[in-house]
């Protein structure tokens, strides 16, 4: 693998040089994409930088998830900051837990929330809690997209027979008069299955 060619490639910015050298990164070890990876998160282009943000979810170093936190915290794209938080997860549930929360609460942009929540939601080490107090803030959004994806969780936690299954079911009674339909349909699903 050319590493020098990479660069250059990743570089130049241009988003069809610079895709391809990216993804080549896949069979490099997460040390020596790390700085490729980093570099693409500097670059203008906001596909080249959500793109390096899934890269540093795969090739996972300590820099990684450090440029992965300022990337959620910091960056102007939403596709970036969704790509972050969900790359942010597979380092480690437990410590991307404080930051999504905090995230989704500060973030009023539909696809950050929906990554959040997707991300949360099928990771295995998630707490029935956490999904309760993150399908909780899902529900009281103004988004529609969002509130059936806070519905959705709702109702897998009511599968999951736990102490916040009660709590889950009265937030799904509770918008049953949702004024969108498809809030309303994922409510009628998560209270029927």
């Amino acid at each position: 693998m050319d590493f020098s060619a990479l660069r250059s490639a990743i570089a130049s910015g241009n988003p069809v040089i610079a895709m391809p050298a990216l993804v080549a990164l896949r069979e490099a070890t997460a040390e020596e994409a790390e700085e490729l990876l980093l570099l693409g998160l500097k670059q203008e282009a906001f596909a080249l930088r959500s793109l390096s943000c899934a890269g540093l979810g795969i090739k996972r170093t300590p820099a990684g998830r450090d440029a992965l936190v300022q990337a959620l915290k910091f960056d102007n794209d939403s596709n970036v900051k969704a790509e972050a938080a969900n790359s942010l997860v597979n380092h480690g549930l437990e410590s991307a837990w404080p930051l999504l929360l905090e995230a989704f609460e500060t973030n009023d942009q539909w696809l950050i929330r929906c990554s959040i929540l997707s991300a949360v939601a099928e990771h295995p080490e998630v707490l029935t809690s956490q999904l309760l107090q993150l399908a909780k803030l899902a529900v009281a959004d103004s988004d529609g997209t969002v509130r059936v994806s806070g519905a959705q969780i709702l109702g897998l936690i009511i599968k999951q027979k736990t102490v916040e299954s009660a709590a889950a079911r009265t937030e799904l009674l509770r918008l049953q008069q949702d004024q969108d339909h498809r809030v309303v349909a994922a409510v009628l699903s998560g209270l029927l299955n």
